[in-house]
């Protein structure tokens, strides 16, 4: 099941982005519906639709889903909700977005019990609550590290958000000595230094977004062949390969007037 503790984070960034939502209601929704046993926390997640129709979507999937024979006695849209989360909650489907929670199932086929397999299998056909912001979408996040590659930002639920040294404010360069990039910002008393410190609240805008199949593919043709076997692998290769590629990842500007840190523009 979705884990409410997730859902205080969203509602917490929702509210600093100049949101309505009220923090300590949803802190109730979630503790209520994590006590309660309910199979989707369908109102929970109503409401939570309504609050960021911006930055969530609704997404219409098919999928069959098992069912296994010590889940028989459940009510089994809640033994499906639950084996809908277990699969999807918290992952990356390619070219769709980051998968948050179930919204409601639309229609349950026949269910199945094939030879071999104690289990039901049942077609299913539901909504779910996905991540996926649009591009040109302003948000707001926290700076959570600073690179060479640009500025790494986090939601609190998402950090896999990069804005790279083209698209900050202009002219900006990277310190080295302390890994910070800082916006050289011209007055008529010379220039100033601002700084993009760890933990800054920042408001960028999504330009674009790049999804990466991370599945895992069979063995090549190279190494089924007789003589791979007796050639060393590359210095390196297995470190490379150990490396993960995030599977979805957002890219930001902050170029533009009114974006960048907010204190830059509240003080």
């Amino acid at each position: 099941m979705y884990k409410p503790e997730l859902l205080d984070i969203i509602c917490h960034h929702r509210n600093t982005a100049g949101g309505s939502c009220v923090v300590t209601a949803f802190r109730v929704l979630s503790r209520f519906w994590s006590g309660s046993g309910l199979g989707s926390g369908s109102g929970l997640v109503r409401v939570l639709v309504r609050v960021w129709s911006r930055m969530f979507v609704l997404v219409e999937m098919v999928d069959t889903v098992r069912i296994p024979p010590w889940s028989f006695h459940r009510q089994l849209n809640d033994a499906i909700s639950e084996e809908l989360n277990k699969k999807l909650a918290n992952k990356v489907v390619y070219n769709v977005g980051l998968c948050v929670c179930l919204y409601d199932i639309t229609k349950l086929e026949d269910s199945y019990i094939f030879p071999g397999d104690g289990a039901s299998h049942t077609k299913v056909h539901f909504r779910y609550v996905v991540f996926h912001p649009f591009l040109d979408e302003i948000l707001v996040g926290k700076i959570r590290g600073c690179s060479a590659e640009g500025v790494h930002v986090s939601l609190g639920f998402f950090d896999d958000i990069i804005i790279p040294p083209e698209s900050l404010q202009q002219p900006a360069k990277f310190d080295e000595a302390e890994q910070v990039w800082m916006w050289e910002y011209e007055t008529d008393e010379g220039a100033h230094d601002l700084y993009m410190d760890q933990g800054e609240e920042i408001r960028f805008r999504v330009v674009d977004e790049v999804f990466i199949d991370t599945s895992p593919s069979g063995p090549s043709a190279e190494k089924e062949g007789p003589s791979t076997a007796l050639t060393a692998p590359p210095a390196g290769a297995e470190d490379s390969a150990q490396q993960k590629e995030a599977p979805y990842t957002l890219i930001g500007s902050v170029s533009e007037p009114g974006l960048g840190l907010l204190s830059w523009w509240n003080s």
